[in-house]
C-alpha cells in the first residue's frame, strides 16, 4: 500500500459515484482534495447513475484507455409502458400506455433478442461528440442531430425480477454500450415503450463496486484506499 500523500506517482482509486454527480464532478472534487493536477476517470457514468468509477492519478492516467476497454456490469430498473426523449429520467415521461398484454416470457424473449453483438443507436442525450460538441448539448437545445449506429456486445442480459411496470435487470456488456438505448430497444420490441429509471455500475473488468469507497472517504492520509 502507498500513501495518497504522493498521488503523482500514479494510483488507482475505485469510487462509488453518488447520484446526481457527473464523472467530471468526481474528478474535480478529488483533484482539489488530493491537490493533484494529473487525474482522470476511466469511463463516464451518467449523473442519474450510481456505482463504480475508476479514477487514475499521476502516471496511472496512461492506463485509462486500457481500463475503459474492459467489460462492464450493471444492475437497474426499466419502466415499460412509458418513454422519455433521453430514455431515462433526465427528460419528461410520456403518458402511460396499456401494458396488460405484456407477459414475463415476452420480456425475457425481448432481452434475449438483445443479447450478443448488436447494432445500437446511441441516445441523442449522450456525451458523444458531434462536430466537436457533445450530443446532449444539441438535444437540450431541441436541435436534431444524426447519430450513427455502432456495434456493441451485450454479453449477458438477465431479467432478475418483474413487478410491472418495473423490470429489474443485470447486464454485462462491452465498452460503448448504452443501457438507456437497451431500455428503448426493449420497449420497442414489446410494443409499449420503456425507459431507464435506475442504474448502478457494479463491475468494470475485475474491479468491483463492493471494493470501492465514497468520495468523502478519500483523504491523503488514508493509505488503505489505494489499489495497485
Amino acid at each position: 500500500m502507498e500513501s495518497l500523500q504522493s498521488p503523482e506517482n500514479g494510483q488507482l482509486l475505485l469510487i462509488n459515484k453518488p447520484l446526481g454527480w457527473t464523472s467530471f464532478d468526481v474528478v474535480n472534487k478529488l483533484r482539489y482534495k488530493l491537490k493533484i493536477k494529473k487525474i482522470g476517470h476511466a469511463g463516464t457514468l451518467d449523473p442519474l447513475a450510481t456505482g463504480l468509477l475508476i479514477i487514475c492519478t499521476g502516471k496511472m492516467t496512461k492506463q485509462i484507455d486500457n481500463f475503459m476497454g474492459l467489460e462492464k456490469e450493471y444492475t437497474g430498473t426499466f419502466v415499460i409502458g412509458q418513454t422519455t426523449p433521453s430514455y431515462d429520467l433526465e427528460t419528461e415521461v410520456s403518458d402511460p400506455v396499456d401494458i396488460t398484454g405484456v407477459t414475463g416470457q415476452a420480456i425475457r424473449d425481448a432481452a434475449q433478442s438483445l443479447t450478443g453483438k448488436i447494432s445500437q443507436l446511441p441516445p441523442a442525450h449522450s456525451a458523444i461528440k458531434i462536430d466537436g460538441k457533445r450530443a446532449y448539448k444539441f438535444a437540450r437545445q431541441g436541435k436534431e442531430i444524426e447519430l450513427k449506429p455502432r456495434e456493441v456486445e451485450v454479453i449477458e442480459f438477465e431479467i432478475t425480477s418483474i413487478a410491472l411496470p418495473n423490470i429489474n435487470f443485470r447486464i454485462v456488456c462491452s465498452k460503448g454500450t448504452y443501457i438507456r438505448s437497451l431500455a428503448r430497444d426493449l420497449g420497442e420490441k414489446l410494443g409499449v415503450g420503456a425507459y431507464l429509471s435506475q442504474l448502478c455500475r457494479t463491475r468494470i473488468g475485475n474491479f468491483k463496486l463492493e471494493d470501492s469507497v465514497s468520495i468523502d472517504d478519500v483523504t491523503p492520509p488514508h493509505a488503505d484506499l489505494l489499489q495497485h
